[in-house]
């Protein structure tokens, strides 16, 4: 029997897959390497045609506040579907900056400067992915944004190698990266094949740190 929270979710909404928080990179060909976006994770969703929702982790419904994004997931070539993605702005550098987020979603006119990093797909057009490996739906996520919005761009991701991309990361003052089991099926809630590692220096770390202590 769902419990009372579960029930309480809008329709829908799918509760996200959670990377777990780890000291090294992992090494080997069964993993890739994304980068950590500093911004607000979003659950897109899309069906019944042109009609969009836009949900925040814990379910809140952000359709209003994040027209390109709205835009772009209405404009896919798909009968619906469902994303999964961080949303941020990013600067003239391309690094996502978070200040310059949350002024954005504080300003009317600011927040269309608000686009989605995506990096997975849940659903698409009636068929539930969330049992494919990660593989599968990455390369149906890349094919799906191919020709999509500025609302929407793909999550770029390295293969093998992921020292190299935390290093990078860290170089340009990037949270870190999240690594990924390419046979790994999407699975709402703590992942343990999805891993998280920190660069200790990025202010998003630094910031999460002193709220925390």
């Amino acid at each position: 029997m769902p419990s009372a929270a579960r029930r309480l979710h809008p329709q829908g909404f799918i509760a996200p897959c959670l990377p777990t928080l780890a000291r090294e990179v992992p090494d080997g060909p069964q993993w890739a390497h994304e980068i950590k976006h500093d911004g607000y994770r979003m659950l897109c969703r899309r069906n019944n045609g042109d009609r969009v929702r836009i949900f925040s982790r814990n379910a809140l419904d952000w359709t209003d506040r994040v027209p390109a994004i709205v835009e772009a997931m209405r404009a896919l070539p798909a009968a619906s579907a469902t994303i999964d993605g961080e949303a941020v702005v990013s600067d003239p550098q391309g690094v996502t900056n978070f200040d310059a987020l949350r002024s954005a979603l504080s300003r009317r006119q600011g927040r269309s400067a608000v686009f989605l990093y995506a990096f997975d797909l849940i659903e698409l057009d009636g068929r539930d992915l969330r049992q494919e490996p990660w593989g599968a739906r990455r390369d149906a996520l890349a094919a799906l944004l191919r020709k999509a919005g500025d609302g929407l761009r793909l999550s770029e991701h390295l293969e093998g190698h992921g020292a190299l991309m935390f290093r990078r990361a860290c170089a340009m003052d990037l949270e870190g990266v999240v690594s990924k089991r390419r046979d790994a099926p999407y699975k709402s809630g703590r992942s343990p094949h999805w891993l998280k590692i920190k660069n200790p220096e990025a202010p998003a770390v630094r910031r999460i740190a002193e709220i925390e202590w």
